[in-house]
């Protein structure tokens, strides 16, 4: 069953640059895809239409049975609570503790004091940081910082979870244990993962599904890829 289906998408900005073009695409549920590509190939602006950051010139993009193009301002909440959304710069809020920054987003929406609780500590758990709750973030290195990330993203069991760049702060060993907590969201919860990375090295290990972008344009489309430079 497909979660997402992107249908002739254009995006072209009012400078005149075209960020995407004909790009068609069908993503299942339960599935970790990589988007790759290099700089100006589109995988950013692919990954801010699917959260609803920015509108297609033209197109259908349907995440869950809803076309998100069509959606009006005010209703984008709606389709964001359904989603996690991973940065690589963390945006955690720094006078807040591990903990906080976590529940922050339920709180947000109202959540009970008692679920908010339960559903924090099962994030932080699930991302290897339990026994970090009262630490702040500049008490982190930079890789805990990005589990503490996830965690907020995950904390409300989002049905999709996209990262755009999540590892692009972090050495390459904080960048494979990075790799082994999203693996493992996407098998034991289920999650769909959509990642856009520009580390050949993390694709080639992980050997996932690889959507290759090349100046907007969809070059290459594997079920179980490899970074290839040839492609893109």
């Amino acid at each position: 069953m497909d979660l997402i289906r992107v249908k002739n998408v254009e995006k072209k900005y009012k400078n005149g640059v075209t960020a995407i073009y004909d790009l068609n695409l069908a993503i299942e549920k339960g599935s970790f895809v990589f988007i790759i590509g290099g700089s100006g190939s589109g995988k950013s602006t692919l990954i801010k239409m699917l959260y609803r950051e920015e509108k297609p010139t033209k197109g259908q993009i349907i995440v869950g049975g809803r076309d998100v193009a069509k959606l009006r301002d005010r209703k984008v909440y709606l389709i964001r609570r359904k989603m996690g959304i991973v940065f690589q710069d963390y945006r955690l809020l720094p006078k807040l503790t591990v903990y906080e920054n976590v529940a922050f987003a339920l709180e947000c929406i109202g959540e009970k004091k008692d679920e908010v609780r339960r559903k924090v500590l099962k994030a932080l758990e699930d991302v290897g940081l339990k026994n970090k709750i009262h630490n702040y973030p500049d008490q982190l290195s930079g890789g805990e910082q990005q589990r503490v990330a996830i965690a907020r993203a995950i904390v409300n069991d989002p049905k999709l979870l996209l990262c755009d760049e999540p590892t692009g702060n972090l050495d390459p060993k904080m960048s494979m244990e990075i790799m082994k907590v999203l693996d493992d969201i996407n098998k034991q919860r289920g999650t769909t993962i959509i990642m856009a990375t520009h580390d050949e090295k993390i694709v080639n290990k992980m050997k996932k599904q690889v959507i290759a972008l090349k100046d907007g344009h969809l070059v290459n489309f594997k079920q179980k890829g490899t970074y290839n430079n040839e492609a893109i």
